[in-house]
């Protein structure tokens, strides 16, 4: 028997999903997160569940990994210690940045410091322009530069000099000084990292890139190790924030690449599962412990962007459009110095965690607000393995009842209304902001805490269908076992889209193929998992943005070229219609980026064999106890455990649904359907408090 297993790695919680190959059983499992070394949980994680599951931890033949280390070394300021060597005259382009403002009027925000100082970061006399060199590299201005970024004893260093996308003999005569004085120095490239023009982000996100790299190589090869001794023979492979799986060797190199790692993976596992429920149009809840990522898929497409923000610093590099809000189950309900309650996004996180947990946390959660009105068990969390303590709930709740006069129960009411709104407006910011109505869509809420407060965040948004996966707490790690290899090359070069480049736009796609063939060759991806597309980053000649003009092929081994320059147009004209409500056809276009993208698929093991229990319209409760909802008393609701729900169950709430992995609450009134594939459907009623939900 072999064994896929994905790994994610939460704030709070350490999620695995297992699928067997030959007959897709599906085994998972959760543990606490280990903050101060996050491997540290994913190898005794590993050992815990193949003892408590049976899985002989030698059958693992494949270990994906979705991570948050780059996250939060960002926006904790814990990375390396980086020197920067920049084309003469350039050295303050990280600070001068683009003339964007956007918190022009605050007194208190600005943009984040730069993570190299002034003093580390060097200049070489050197230009390249669009049409070449300009200014020959100067041996002697090199010499001195790499003299003194070893003297200043950095952890990583960025190359990034002016239109090396162009040309990047300079940068690479600069890496080979610098490796000669110190060859155990991570350098990062710009024309290696990201090689496009715009050169604020492509300088920005290579220093991202130098800054991490001592923090996740530290952390892939204390990972590689351990793994070795745990599943000899499973291939470690790193998610990437766009999409797709890469070896641990590309992580070590570009682990910026990995700093949306588990938020990504989750839209893919969310994809997955709208396929199964056969809702094409879904916006997703990810709620963990610490934050609620939230993202919109049209059409199974959870759409990724070229170009993001990561801890406040401009990145260049394909991302699934996310949006994150500190809002989970271990934020911490607090008072402002206006006296006004706030929810998060301190979090108690897994240590001490939430005051229920009984670990030393004090503060009042969201966690403890579910406890003290009866939505969450007081048998535990993850299959009862993690008692919750309800008196030490109540009296981390009671200082926030007091100084409000109201009951307890009250004031847990409105710590969890606050934090559906903190969502709520999270929702809004990836739908209506981008003019698109939450009411056309159906919310799949997934994470821990997801499900709990589904059905709020539904009805606040005046959405009527919310789909809950057959396993929501672990989706992240899901998303991982049906996720493939993928990697992008791209070349840079206004081009203007006529008959006279013509050739040289096919003649780049002729060399970026050859690209995507040697990385075929160098993963091992056999011919018959291989796939290309090609996107065309494309605008009208004068706009500052381009938008991607995606080509696919009817045969997938064949890169999928266009037949006439009128397909292209065709295309991007029908892309800005879509995007911006209005196209011009008269007006010229101009290429600006051409990219590749190749994809190694996997073998996701066969369809499950296990199933749902025989198809009936009843369930029997397991249990009954009080449960608050949005009324001044409790409501008696039964309590169902998952498992117990055959496809074709359905009844009317209130309701607790309890699993391994997440609690599931049905509001009175609501109607709750089991689908064929395990996913539980509720259809929310629009007259529950909307109004003042709303507001």
């Amino acid at each position: 028997m072999a064994w896929f297993v994905g790994v994610d790695v939460g704030g709070t919680f350490t999620d695995f999903y297992a699928c067997r190959r030959e007959d897709g059983a599906v085994r998972v499992f959760k543990r606490p997160s280990t903050p101060r070394n996050p491997g540290e949980a994913i190898v005794l994680g590993l050992r815990e569940m193949c003892a408590a599951l049976a899985i002989d931890s030698a059958d693992i033949t494949r270990l994906c990994h979705g991570t948050t280390i780059a996250t939060n070394a960002l926006i904790q300021r814990r990375g390396g210690k980086v020197a920067m060597v920049t084309t003469d005259g350039f050295r303050d382009l990280l600070e001068i940045g683009r003339q964007t403002r956007p918190h022009m009027y605050s007194l208190q925000k600005d943009h984040p410091a730069p993570l190299v100082p002034r003093e580390r970061r060097y200049e070489v006399i050197e230009r390249i322009g669009p049409g070449g060199v300009i200014i020959a590299l100067d041996e002697n201005s090199l010499a001195a530069a790499a003299d003194a970024v070893v003297a200043s004893e950095p952890d990583a260093c960025a190359i990034c000099c002016l239109f090396s996308f162009v040309d990047p003999a300079h940068e690479r005569k600069i890496a080979a000084a610098l490796r000669a004085r110190r060859p155990d120095m991570p350098v990062s490239l710009s024309s290696e990292v990201w090689p496009e023009f715009r050169e604020y982000e492509r300088f920005s996100t290579t220093v991202l890139n130098a800054y991490l790299q001592p923090v996740i190589g530290d952390y892939i090869d204390y990972l590689d190790t351990e793994m070795k001794a745990v599943a000899p023979d499973a291939p470690i492979r790193i998610y990437q924030s766009g999409g797709g799986l890469m070896s641990v060797e590309t992580a070590r190199t570009y682990p910026v690449r990995t700093a949306l790692s588990g938020p990504a993976a989750g839209a893919v596992g969310a994809v997955h599962n709208a396929r199964l429920a056969k809702k094409p149009d879904v916006i997703t809840l990810d709620m963990g412990g610490t934050s609620a990522d939230v993202a919109l898929i049209r059409n199974y497409d959870p759409g990724v962007s070229l170009g993001g923000n990561v801890a406040g610093f401009p990145v260049r590099l394909p991302m699934v459009h996310i949006h994150t809000v500190g809002a989970g189950g271990g934020s911490i309900a607090w008072f402002e110095r206006d006296g006004l309650l706030k929810v998060g996004p301190r979090s108690a996180g897994s240590d001490p965690g939430p005051a229920c947990y009984g670990c030393g946390g004090t503060e009042p959660t969201v966690t403890d607000a579910n406890l003290v009105l009866g939505r969450l068990s007081g048998g535990g969390l993850v299959g009862g393995a993690m008692a919750l303590d309800e008196a030490k709930a109540r009296a981390a709740i009671t200082p926030i009842a007091t100084q409000l006069g109201v009951s307890a129960e009250k004031a847990a009411q409105g710590i969890l209304g606050i934090v559906v709104a903190n969502m709520v407006r999270a929702v809004r910011t990836i739908s209506v902001k981008r003019g698109l109505d939450p009411k056309d869509y159906a919310l799949m809420p997934f994470g821990g805490a997801g499900p709990l407060h589904a059905v709020e965040v539904a009805r606040a948004l005046g959405m009527s269908d919310v789909v809950v996966p057959d396993t929501p707490g672990i989706l992240c790690a899901q998303g991982l076992i049906v996720s493939d290899f993928k990697e992008e090359f791209v070349r840079s070069g206004r081009l203007a889209l006529d008959a006279a480049n013509w050739a040289a736009i096919n003649e780049v796609l002729e060399d970026l193929e050859r690209d995507a063939r040697a990385w075929f060759e160098g993963e091992d991806v056999v011919p018959d998992s291989q796939s290309l597309s090609v996107s065309l980053d494309a605008r009208y000649v004068g706009q500052n943005f381009e938008l991607p003009v995606v080509l696919t092929a009817a045969n997938p081994e064949e890169l999928p070229r266009p037949a006439a320059i009128a397909e292209v147009e065709q295309a991007f004209h029908a892309e800005h219609e879509k995007r911006y409500g209005f196209h011009n056809a008269s007006e010229p276009i101009e290429i600006v980026n051409i990219r590749i993208t190749a994809v190694g698929s996997v073998e996701r093991g066969a369809a499950g064999s296990e199933h749902l229990p025989d198809s009936t319209e009843t369930a029997t409760p397991i249990a009954r106890r009080p449960v608050w909802f949005q009324d001044d008393a409790p409501v008696d609701t039964p309590v169902y455990q998952r498992a117990d729900l055959a496809s074709g169950a359905s009844f009317i709430g209130p309701a607790v649904i309890d699993q391994f992995d997440s609690t599931t609450i049905v509001f009175p009134d609501d109607k709750l359907t089991v689908d064929d594939a395990g996913n539980i459907a509720i259809s929310v009623k629009s007259n529950h408090l909307a109004g003042r939900q709303a507001a």
